[in-house]
C-alpha cells in the first residue's frame, strides 16, 4: 500500500465552507463615522470558517481536508498558505476565475471584533461542488466526520448533509448566517454550534445566561437539531441532545486578546474529538478549552493549541 493510499484509508474531518485572506487590525479606539483610526498592529494571514477548521483538526494530528473556492489572484496563495502550513489536503479546493474572499478584521483592546467580508470566490462554491463533497463523503473512510458552515451556499451543503446522514458520517453545521439555518439543514445536522448571538436570531430568544442557552437550545432541538451546542459569550457552552444536559465554565484567568476564530476552534476540535470515538459530554469540554485557548492570542490560525497544550487546558474547564 502507497503512502497516500494508507492516508486516504485513515477517517478525515471534511471541512467545508468560506476559505479567506484575513486582515486583522488592533484598534485602541471604538468605531465611530467619519473617524480615521490607527492601528497599533496589523497582521496578514490565512482564515475563513472552513479554513479555519481545518487547521485546528490538523493542528490536533487528525487528517483534514478542504473544500471551498478561491480566486486566482495572489490573494488565494495568502488564503491557503496557513492550512498548506499545517498539512491540510487542499486537492479539493476550486480556484475560480475571481477574487478570492477578503476578510477585514477590527479587534478592539478586550478582544472584540467587528469583521467585513467580501465574500468573492466564496459565492461560487455551486451545487456542483456540493455534489462532488458529497461523493468525497460517500467514499471516505469509515468514522470521517463532515463540517459545515452556511456562509456557501446552503443547497450545496444540504446535499453534503443528505449525503452524511446515509452514509453514517457525523457532521456539524456551523450557521454563522442565522437567516440560512432552515429546519431541513438543522435536521440533517448530527450537531450545531451558534453562538450566543447566532441562537438569539434563530430562535427568537436573547440569549444573556445559561438558562437563555437552555431555552434556546430546546427550541433548535425541536427544529430537528440532534445535538445542540450553544456557545455562551464568557467562552463556555450550554450543550443539549436527547440523552443529556451540560453546562461548561471556560478555565478561569483566561486573558482574551481576540476572539477571532474561537468559534471555528470549537468547531474543529468538537469535531475530531467526535472522529477520536469521545462521548459528547467529552468532545464538548475540549472543544470549549480550544476556543478558551484561541482568543489568547492575535489572529485566528496563529492561536490554535496543539493537542498537548489542548488537554492542560481542558483540565481547567468546569462542569456547573
Amino acid at each position: 500500500m502507497s503512502p497516500r493510499t494508507a492516508e486516504a484509508s485513515e477517517p478525515a474531518v471534511l471541512c467545508a465552507g468560506t476559505v479567506n485572506a484575513d486582515f486583522v487590525l488592533a484598534i485602541d479606539a471604538p468605531l465611530e463615522r467619519g473617524a480615521s483610526l490607527i492601528a497599533r498592529r496589523a497582521l496578514r494571514t490565512s482564515g475563513g470558517r472552513a479554513g479555519n477548521v481545518a487547521v485546528m483538526a490538523r493542528r490536533l494530528g487528525t487528517r483534514a481536508r478542504l473544500f471551498g473556492c478561491v480566486g486566482t489572484d495572489v490573494l488565494a496563495d495568502q488564503a491557503l498558505a496557513g492550512p498548506g502550513a499545517a498539512g491540510v489536503e487542499l486537492d479539493s479546493i476550486r480556484r475560480v476565475a475571481t477574487d478570492t474572499g477578503v476578510a477585514t478584521i477590527l479587534v478592539s483592546e478586550r478582544g472584540g471584533k467587528t469583521m467585513v467580508l467580501a465574500a468573492g470566490a466564496n459565492d461560487a462554491f455551486s451545487d456542483a461542488d456540493g455534489e462532488r463533497l458529497a461523493g468525497e463523503l460517500r467514499d471516505a473512510a469509515e468514522g470521517s466526520v463532515l463540517v459545515v458552515d452556511n456562509e456557501v451556499s446552503p443547497a450545496a451543503i444540504g446535499g453534503a448533509l443528505e449525503q452524511a446522514r446515509a452514509s453514517g458520517r457525523p457532521s456539524v453545521l456551523d450557521p454563522t448566517r442565522p437567516e440560512r439555518a432552515t429546519d431541513r439543514l438543522l435536521a440533517l445536522s448530527d450537531h450545531v454550534v451558534p453562538n450566543a448571538d447566532e441562537a438569539g436570531r434563530m430562535t427568537g430568544i436573547a440569549v444573556e445566561s445559561p438558562a437563555d442557552a437552555r431555552h434556546a437550545a430546546r427550541r433548535l432541538r425541536e427544529r430537528g437539531a440532534r445535538h445542540v451546542h450553544v456557545r455562551l459569550r464568557d467562552g463556555g457552552c450550554l450543550t443539549l441532545w436527547a440523552e443529556g444536559e451540560l453546562l461548561l465554565r471556560a478555565p478561569a484567568g483566561v486573558d482574551v486578546v481576540d476572539t477571532t476564530g474561537a468559534g471555528d476552534a470549537f468547531a474543529g476540535t468538537l469535531a475530531a474529538a467526535i472522529l477520536a470515538g469521545q462521548p459528547t459530554a467529552e468532545a464538548a469540554r475540549l472543544a470549549v478549552a480550544a476556543a478558551s485557548c484561541a482568543v489568547t492570542g492575535f489572529g485566528a490560525q496563529e492561536s490554535y493549541p496543539d493537542r498537548a497544550a489542548l488537554e492542560e487546558l481542558a483540565r481547567g474547564v468546569r462542569v456547573v
